[in-house]
Order: structure tokens, then sequence, then C-alpha cells
């Protein structure tokens, strides 16, 4: 069993009175128990909390006045992920729960409907389950350039495969997109992580339904994703954004602390998937 200590500083110039959605809170899930946490806002506003309960996601609100805007997030955590077996099978489209079912569709980032004749001929004669997924895991982190700055908020699975670069949440999108492509339901997951270059962010990868449950996937291979602490699952980033903002705001600091105990700076990590049962 492991734990993790974040600490999540987000810093803004408010031009104009803005209305803020927040997505930083440690999630409700089975993969984790938060032992401890706080969230302080400055100045002193009123926030309104709310839960996507489908999801677990934690949502906050609030409307910032014009000026400085300081919210810090500061959670302990304990991890409880669990194995991964051997052989997972992939599931029948006409099996697939009605709940997973909208995981299968495309999206706004994860254009599967085009991408079905690449994802056929890269993956459709491989062995089914999770072999498969494993194998396009491999494929985008032998392919894919991870180059920070090369992509940006409107880039979208297919642009990423044809530019061949991108950041984490670009590789989970193309992996979602892959697996859909091939009836296989995926989703997006965002969450804290640490790792050792590039700097400390929030970090997405991709969960994909085999065998009844849902498997997590990183194609960067940056960090040991079961010891990822979920901040929230969705179709693609649209769903889990660490911040919606309306109105005219300039980030002014995004600094993210991340205590893991015992991974230690330049460990390798293993890209072995992790099991999630929820």
């Amino acid at each position: 069993m492991h734990t993790a200590t974040i600490d999540c500083l987000l810093d803004y110039d408010v031009a104009s009175p803005t209305h803020f959605l927040f997505n930083i809170e440690a999630a409700f899930h089975d993969s984790h128990k938060v032992l401890e946490e706080r969230l302080s806002v400055t100045p002193s506003v009123k926030v309104r909390h709310f839960c996507d309960e489908r999801n677990g996601n934690r949502f906050f609100r609030l409307d910032a006045p014009r000026g400085l805007l300081s919210v810090n997030y500061h959670a302990r955590v304990e991890l409880h992920h669990a194995p991964v077996p051997l052989y997972l099978d992939e599931v029948p489209v006409t099996a697939v729960p009605d709940d997973a079912m909208r995981f299968l569709m495309p999206s706004r980032y994860c254009e599967s409907d085009i991408m079905s004749r690449a994802a056929q001929q890269l993956f459709g004669h491989l062995p089914l389950g999770l072999s498969r997924v494993r194998a396009i895991e491999s494929w985008i982190h032998d392919s894919i350039h991870y180059l920070p700055g090369f992509s940006n908020s409107t880039t979208t699975a297919q642009e990423v495969f044809v530019q061949r670069a991108g950041v984490c949440r670009d590789f989970a999108h193309l992996g979602i997109t892959l697996c859909r492509a091939l009836n296989i339901p995926a989703r997006l997951v965002v969450g804290y992580v640490y790792f050792d270059e590039p700097p400390q962010d929030f970090h997405a990868v991709f969960e994909a339904w085999l065998d009844g449950r849902w498997v997590m996937f990183d194609a960067t291979r940056m960090a040991p994703i079961d010891r990822l602490v979920r901040i929230g699952t969705g179709r693609d980033a649209k769903d889990v954004a660490f911040a919606t903002i309306f109105g005219g705001v300039t980030m002014l600091r995004k600094e993210l602390t991340i205590d893991q105990g015992d991974i230690r700076p330049g460990e390798a990590f293993s890209s072995q998937p992790a099991v999630l049962t929820a």
C-alpha cells in the first residue's frame, strides 16, 4: 500500500469578474482513500461544491472579482490499486454495459470513426484482449514523440497521429481513439502522479474496458501507473479540464508538488497496466 501527498497551487490575474469551474480534488473512487485534504481560496469568496456521481469527479465553482485569485488544494491519499491478471478478454459490443456504451462513441478529441481504417490496419490482425491494448500502448510510445508545447488545447487524436508528437493528454486521446475504433470502450483519466521530467503537472492516461473491468494504460511511460491519484474520468479532455473559465483571466502560476515517498528521481517505471474495479 502506498500514499501520496499532493499540493496544487493555481494563481490567476482576473481582468474582470469571472466564473471558475475547477476539477482538482481527488475523485471519489475505489482506487484510493483520501486521508486528509483542505482547500483554500484567496480572496475569500463563496465556493459551491458538487460531484458527478457517475464518475466520482468532484467540482467546485466560484465567482472571482477583478484582481488576483489564488487556489490551493492539499491532500494526503492512500492508494488501493489492484494487480492486473495475465489475460483479459475483450467484451463483445452486445455485452458492453449500458453505462459504458458512451465510451465507444467518437468524441470531441477522439475521432474513432475517422481513425477506424488506420486502427484496423495496425491492430486488427492481433489477438483480442489485453495484449492488443498493450500493443496500442506500445505503438504510441514508440511512434509518438513527447514534445511539450507542440500541441494545444484544440489538438485531436487524428492530428497527433499525423504529426507524431504531443503531450500526455495527446497520447491518451490517441489510445482512446484506437481502442474505440476497434470496438473497445475507452476513456480518459487525469490525476496526480510523481514524474521526474518534464516539470510536474497533471497527468493524463487512458482506460480500456476488458473482461468487465476498467484497466489503465499510460503510453508515455513517464510515471508508475499504479501510483496515479485520480482526479477526473471522462470521454476526453472536455470532461476533465482542471479549470474551465468564463471570463478574461491570465494564469500566473500552476505549481504542483507530489510526494510519493519511495519514488526517486530518475527511477524507471513499468508499463504494465493497473486494474481498477469501478
